[in-house]
This record gives structure tokens, sequence and C-alpha cells, in this order.
């Protein structure tokens, strides 16, 4: 007996995969399209481009977010370098019980100059998006090289090499120029003065200073809210 046709396009994609795979691309570039096309012309898809009806910027308090430091760049890499990111997120979501704990939640401009970002969804330990100022340097240092001495029950690793480690300014240099290259503000002197703008610093010094970093670029007024 043979086989019946297909009748409709549902019954004839389920009988080719090759048919149901180019119709899944298909519809999965349209939903693509839908979201990313309007980010091309909308004014106000980043908080710190929205503008009031006079022309003035909606939210001046967010103009602070700025490039990060050579010296707290190369903190960044380091964090990176180290995996700390399997452990710690560095996005507070706008859930009550998250603002509690960690602080207002993450805006998408406070990532503008992250590459690659460090949202995450992993919290062996503490999100980090709102640590900066919450601690001294010195509780910083005393933490990265014992965890247990600050927190006891923590499961955190030592990272005793930091401490004497010196940065290394030829890949800086070209970090930043990298950086530069992809869009963040960096200016040439900038580029040219990384040697002194780390001079004497241990790879412990950038540590600090880019967990320092984080979460202070904004000045949040309370009761703002700055969705759309």
């Amino acid at each position: 007996m043979a086989e019946d046709k297909p009748k409709g396009l549902q019954e004839k994609l389920e009988k080719n995969v090759f048919a149901l795979l180019l119709m899944v691309a298909f519809v999965l570039s349209i939903g693509g399209i839908v979201e990313i096309v309007p980010l091309f012309y909308l004014e106000n898809v980043l908080e710190d481009n929205a503008l009031a009806s006079d022309g003035s910027p909606r939210f001046p308090e967010l103009a602070g977010v700025r490039p990060y430091t050579p010296l707290e760049l190369a903190g960044r890499d380091i964090y990176l370098r180290e995996g700390c990111y399997a452990c710690h997120s560095q996005m507070v979501r706008p859930l009550r019980d998250e603002k509690e704990r960690y602080g207002h939640y993450s805006l998408a401009v406070e990532s503008k100059y992250d590459h690659p970002f460090q949202w995450g969804s992993k919290r062996t330990g503490p999100d980090l998006a709102r640590v900066g100022g919450k601690y001294s340097d010195e509780w910083h240092v005393a933490h990265l090289l014992d965890p247990r001495s600050m927190v006891p029950e923590s499961v955190m690793p030592r990272y005793r090499w930091l401490k004497d480690a010196p940065i290394d300014v030829v890949s800086l240099k070209k970090r930043v120029g990298a950086m530069k290259a992809i869009g963040v503000p960096y200016s040439e002197k900038e580029i040219a003065d990384v040697s002194t703008a780390v001079a004497g610093k241990t790879e412990m010094d950038a540590m600090v200073a880019y967990l320092q970093s984080l979460g202070t670029m904004v000045k949040f007024r309370e009761g703002r809210d700055y969705r759309e």
C-alpha cells in the first residue's frame, strides 16, 4: 500500500528534516530582526541616552558611567583569568529580595564598557555588582589572601600570588588599544600613559581597584525608576 502524501505544510515539514530546519531558521531570524532592528534607531534604548521632552538628559545621574582605568581594566582581566565569574554574578535582578540584599537593580548602561559582560547566573559567592565601596581596600586584600580569615564559612580559594605578581604592562597596553578599537572611548594619550598609570602596582592592587569600581559609577536617586 502506497504511503499517503503529506496533506499540509506542517505535515510536510514534520516528514522532511531539512525543510523543518530551514523553517525554524526562518522563524528565528524574523524574531531576531524584530528585536534587534529597533535598537538602531530608538533613542532611549540605553538609559543614559534617554531625553526628556525639553531635550535635556532624562537621567543625568547616569553620566558618571565611564571606561575602566588601566588599573581597573587590568584587575578585570585578572578577575576573568582566575575564573571569579564562575562563582560570582554581577547582575542584581529587579526582585525585592535581591534589592534588599545587594542594592538597586542593575542597569544596562552599567555594562556598556564590559567586553564581555559579567552578569552571570551562578552565586556560590555573593553578587558583586554593588561591592564597590562596601569594604575597605585592606579588607579586600585580606580577603583575597585568606578568604576564611574574613568570612569563616567561605569556600573561596586563596589568591596569595596576586600580592607579588607584577602587572604585564605590554599586554595591558595592547588590551586598552583593543578596547578602543571596538568602541570604548580611550584616548591615544591614555593608551600611551598606561605604563605610568600602573607603575609600581601589583595584580593585587589591580584586582582591588576593579572590585572597588563595581556599582559606583551611577548615583542612584531614591524612588527613581529607570525602566522605560
